[in-house]
């Protein structure tokens, strides 16, 4: 046998080694219910039954759940991501690395029919509605902070977009992007999460009160507590890129005697706070605000004042606290989870004024807008 076969033979017999240690060190392993760093639960393994293989959808299922449950996931991720920015690539899944370690999600043109869908969605129940309609569109980081993206990434723009929807919306418009953009150069944005910080969240209500016709407080005149000094959100685990310095979370709005929370995340009242201090302890730190994502929130402040809707995502959840002093009565719904009729619970609880509050990249791309015609 020459050296060449040699070679050969032995290159062959260390692939197979390899690859059948990581068979068997995969076998061996348990499987992972939840990733902490992509804050998303896995794929389990599929049942198997002849029909889901006729189907196809046994491979599939089967496909994600290997790369889902692959042992070292977290570390080929992030091993993938130094390879790309070696290379000098620009993005990673879709998120830029900008400048002073900033992660920024890429911004495209949104789908016109959708946009189209959602924005007739708001004229509607605005021209429908007896009541006072406000509306607020949040331009995210990749818009407020583009001097941080690398040189020559494409980036939509989101106040064009922002401007076209509220030439359109019948509601009295609310100019976010105003108040932040004048305030850029603070800390209005996670570096690594899609959301604003409680700071940005701060200058979108003193937005919604000038249009409003209500004296915001003044910043100054908060206590600002830090709670995390280590919170990594949505955008870093979308990217890959690990080599980011973690987000702190700072509250400035203090719980307080009298305040009542009801929240229905499991669809039926229950007592909710205003901050879930558990949440620190997840990856999802954001979710600090009212315990995260929920159909509904009714609260009751213990001020006097009207009664005030707000349908909107989660960016509403650090500017809500901002409000108490201003209504009596706030009621939240996401209509991602909330399916009754919006027209129907402003007539049951006297709502005086509605808010409509998305961000930008939510409300581009949410497929239950729509449901504010019921």
């Amino acid at each position: 046998m020459n050296k060449l076969k040699v070679s050969n033979l032995i290159q062959v017999i260390l692939f197979l080694a390899f690859i059948g240690g990581f068979f068997i060190i995969n076998l061996i392993t348990p499987d992972k219910v939840f990733s902490e760093v992509e804050n998303r639960m896995l794929e389990q393994a599929p049942k198997f039954t002849f029909d889901s293989l006729f189907a196809g959808k046994f491979t599939t299922t089967f496909e994600t759940y290997i790369t889902d449950q692959f042992v070292g996931r977290d570390k080929w991720i992030g091993l993938k991501s130094y390879t790309e920015l070696a290379l000098q690539k620009k993005e990673n899944n879709g998120v830029y690395l900008g400048k002073d370690g900033t992660l920024l999600t890429r911004f495209d043109k949104p789908d016109e029919k959708r946009t189209e869908t959602n924005i007739s969605a708001v004229k509607n129940f605005a021209d429908e509605t007896d009541i006072p309609v406000y509306f607020s569109l949040i331009p995210n980081s990749t818009e407020i902070w583009a001097e941080r993206l690398p040189k020559n990434a494409p980036n939509f723009s989101q106040l064009e977009l922002i401007e076209a929807l509220y030439a359109r919306s019948g509601a009295d418009n609310i100019d976010t992007y105003s108040a932040l953009y004048n305030h850029r150069d603070d800390y209005i944005f996670f570096r690594t999460d899609h959301h604003w910080t409680p700071l940005g969240a701060y200058y979108g209500y003193t937005a919604l009160a000038e249009a409003m016709g209500f004296e915001p407080r003044p910043l100054d005149s908060f206590s600002q507590t830090v709670v995390s000094e280590d919170f990594y959100g949505t955008t870093y685990s979308n990217s890959g890129i690990r080599s980011v310095k973690p987000d702190t979370i700072t509250t400035f709005v203090e719980d307080y005697e009298g305040l009542s929370v009801v929240n229905y995340t499991k669809g039926s009242a229950e007592e909710g706070v205003l901050y879930d201090y558990s949440r620190l302890d997840t990856k999802d730190k954001y979710s600090l605000f009212f315990g995260g994502n929920t159909p509904l929130l009714q609260i009751e402040t213990g001020s006097p004042g009207p009664k005030l809707l707000l349908i909107r995502d989660s960016y509403a959840d650090s500017e809500i606290p901002y409000l108490f002093e201003h209504f009596s009565e706030i009621h939240a719904i996401d209509l991602r989870y909330y399916k009754t009729s919006v027209k129907d619970y402003i007539t049951e609880h006297g709502i005086d004024q509605v808010v409509i509050s998305y961000g930008i990249s939510n409300f581009v791309s949410d497929a239950n807008i729509f449901l504010l015609g019921r």
